[in-house]
């Protein structure tokens, strides 16, 4: 087996670093053999199943195998395949630029756009053909022949240093550790968070301490809870170092990145790459997009600077002094002492009500309900590569027949989804942190299946990783509200792809306008909030008892508790993106900590000191080519979506088929298969409302 094995599923034991170069090597040379023959397709064999599904067709197997060295980089990385992957980056980043310069290929493409097929083409395969055109001419594809060659080297640059900064954000997360042996400095501390924390310990052979790290479920009850202001100081200063300083500073990397990304967007006729991103999304422009950031901050600064006035208040009123700023390590400290004296509400103590099992099977059940689909879990396996040792990984919930299944890792679980008798896709999930992952939480696509041409449906194959609280010994996780409604936003983008019924890869599942991308994975997160469903997965771990009333009380008391804070963190990373974007256009070599701490203030709320700037740890801005480069403002414009369209499922039912099928086949079903202006309308029968998210967030 390898990385190019045919089948469906991928035998995970048999990827190994070691197999890397040969199998991407192959998987380069048939590409480049397929291309070299899609070169010289002229006359009758200018059709749309040897132009445009060939053209598909010609990178499909390197893309899936270089795709499962990815993800292996992302959740098993290692030195073998750290250099593994960095070797062959350059390659394949170049052939991929190569095919939208190759202006023979584009002379193919263009020839067939201009047949009476093509002309006459209509619904998915005309946006096919538009999307297909639009692609080559973003990409390069009319640039004279020395601005070709300089595309190519910016986009091979930008590959290897977005892949640096990404490990250098990984590396220097993973260097720190914190050891507590004296127990009186872990006052306040959740049970959860010392359980995590002993556990961690005894996996490094201190069996009497306990070992905290800068992954989110470590770090987070410190800056939130812990009592001993030192210990959260100390803590919250490793944190804001990640990126910064000694061998893994960002600094001069995200200089160059933002330099040849301006230089790439002006060569591609745009006057920086904010307007390079935004062409083919819904914001249109990077102004526009700019103007949506700023906006929605004037409409909320009154609030957000009320909120932190009486976050200073009542700091001063429970230490008895005067009020002022907050120090850096205050804010998320103070936040959660306010809302406890406030509403009465604890996070931790919905933590009984939300297993890990229980959420995943209660969404399963609840969205089956209303999208129609059933998931099945299935028996795994793991084989330690070291030992060969091989571990059994019963199912969860109810099972499919199906034999037993290679995973990655052994925290990793495997399911399917049904409709009827119908295969829709499968899918991963791996919930817990470990050194050799990433942080934060995302859906990934293994494999694109959908209707065939001979009339079949190929099922999809995807994945969810996420960096929640793990179990202890003899329990299972246990999870924060925070963390079930990530789950939650994790499987709004794998329904996007699970309940795709496009027939074109390219355009299914999530690959949608950037601003739209969204709104599958928000949505989903409004279900979390409400009695009806959360009586579907919020059981008791121990009792099975739903959520008290009490608790539910506090919790939708929550959800708009210092509302306007949170949403100026989202809008002051949006403006940060965008911001440093569109001034490498004027040239500028901002210096990173002023802008982050001057230029932004009125989007921060004021601390005692200088914060190093969030731009040297910004994996999704700097860690990848593109990504959400110029885009992160798609978290709020996307919001603006979800609480428009959640409004209708509020009115007509929140477990309502009806209206669930509609949104499956009108949007999840649809990927790209039309403007996301035109999916969206077909679902709502008008534009979005722009007022629905503050109404919902109680800002209006």
């Amino acid at each position: 087996m390898s990385f190019l094995a045919p089948g469906f599923l991928p035998d995970w034991p048999s990827l190994t670093p070691d197999r890397v170069e040969p199998d991407i090597r192959r998987a380069l040379d048939t590409a480049r053999a397929r291309i070299a023959a899609f070169r010289r397709l002229e006359g009758e064999d200018l059709t749309y199943g040897q132009v445009l599904l060939g053209l598909e067709d010609a990178t499909r197997e390197l893309d899936h195998a270089w795709g499962l060295v990815s993800h292996l980089d992302s959740v098993l990385n290692s030195p073998e395949l750290r250099k593994a992957h960095n070797a062959l980056l350059p390659d394949i980043t170049a052939f991929f630029t190569s095919i939208t310069l190759d202006p023979e290929v584009w002379a193919v493409v263009k020839a067939y756009a201009a047949t009476p097929e093509a002309k006459a083409l209509s619904g998915v395969r005309r946006r096919f053909l538009e999307e297909t055109v639009n692609g080559f001419v973003d990409q390069g594809a009319d640039l004279p022949a020395e601005a070709k060659v300089r595309l190519a080297g910016i986009n091979a640059r930008l590959a290897e240093i977005t892949q640096r900064y990404s490990e250098n954000v990984l590396d220097s997360t993973n260097a720190w550790e914190l050891w507590v042996d004296d127990a009186s400095r872990l006052a306040g501390l959740p049970e959860s968070a010392l359980a995590a924390a002993r556990q961690s310990a005894v996996a490094k052979g201190r069996p009497d301490s306990w070992r905290f790290t800068l992954h989110a479920p470590s770090l987070l009850p410190i800056l939130t809870y812990a009592q001993d202001e030192s210990l959260r100081r100390q803590a919250w200063e490793a944190s804001a170092s990640v990126g910064r300083g000694d061998k893994w500073d960002n600094t001069a990397l995200v200089h160059e990145i933002l330099a040849l990304r301006q230089e790439k967007a002006r060569l591609l006729g745009r006057d920086h790459f904010a307007d390079f991103t935004t062409r083919r999304r819904m914001a249109g422009t990077g102004a526009r997009a700019l103007g949506f950031v700023e906006d929605l901050h004037r409409r909320i600064r009154d609030r957000f600077r009320s909120e932190t006035e009486e976050l200073q208040a009542f700091r001063a009123a429970k230490s008895g002094d005067a009020p002022r700023p907050l120090h850096p390590w205050e804010f998320a400290f103070w936040g959660e002492r306010l809302r406890r004296d406030r509403i009465g509400f604890d996070d931790e103590a919905l933590r009984p009500w939300f297993p890990v099992d229980g959420v995943v099977g209660g969404m399963f059940r609840l969205f089956g309900e209303v999208f129609g689909f059933r998931v099945l879990g299935r028996d795994a396996y793991h084989v330690d590569p070291a030992g060969g040792v091989r571990t059994d990984i019963p199912a969860v919930g109810p099972r499919s027949d199906g034999p037993a299944v290679a995973v990655w890792h052994p925290e990793v679980r495997f399911y399917e989804l049904w409709d009827g008798d119908r295969h829709l896709g499968s899918f991963y999930t791996d919930w817990f942190p470990r050194e050799s992952k990433r942080g934060g939480a995302w859906m990934n696509c293994l494999r694109t299946g959908g209707p065939r041409p001979d009339g079949a449906f190929a099922p999809h194959l995807g994945l969810m990783c996420g960096n929640f609280t793990p179990p202890t010994p003899g329990r299972q996780a246990l999870l924060t509200h925070d963390e079930v409604t990530t789950v939650f936003h994790e499987f709004g983008h794998l329904l996007h792809l699970l309940l795709s019924e496009v027939e074109v890869e390219s355009l299914s599942g999530t690959r949608v306008a950037w601003d739209f991308v969204e709104l599958p994975s928000q949505i989903l997160e409004n279900w979390c909030w409400h009695r009806e469903p959360l009586d579907t997965f919020a059981r008791h771990h121990a009792t099975g008892e739903p959520l008290p009333e009490t608790l539910l009380g506090q919790l939708n008391q929550a959800a708009t508790f210092r509302a306007a804070s949170a949403a100026m963190r989202q809008l002051a990373f949006g403006k940060l993106d965008l911001d440093l974007h569109l001034r490498a256009a004027a040239g500028e070599k901002v210096d990173l900590d002023a802008h982050w701490n001057r230029e932004l203030a009125d989007w921060l709320p004021p601390s005692t000191q200088p914060i190093p700037a969030m731009a040297r740890r910004f994996t999704h801005i700097f860690g990848d080519a593109t990504g959400y480069a110029a885009g992160y403002y798609s978290y709020k414009w996307a919001e603006v979506l979800d609480a428009d369209a959640f409004g209708r499922f509020q009115r007509e039912g929140l477990v309502n088929p009806a209206v669930g099928r509609q949104f499956r086949s009108r949007v999840l079903a649809r990927g790209n298969a039309a403007p996301a202006d035109q999916v969206y309308r077909d679902f709502m029968g008008r534009d979005p409302d722009p007022e629905a998210l503050l109404v919902r967030d109680g800002l209006a």
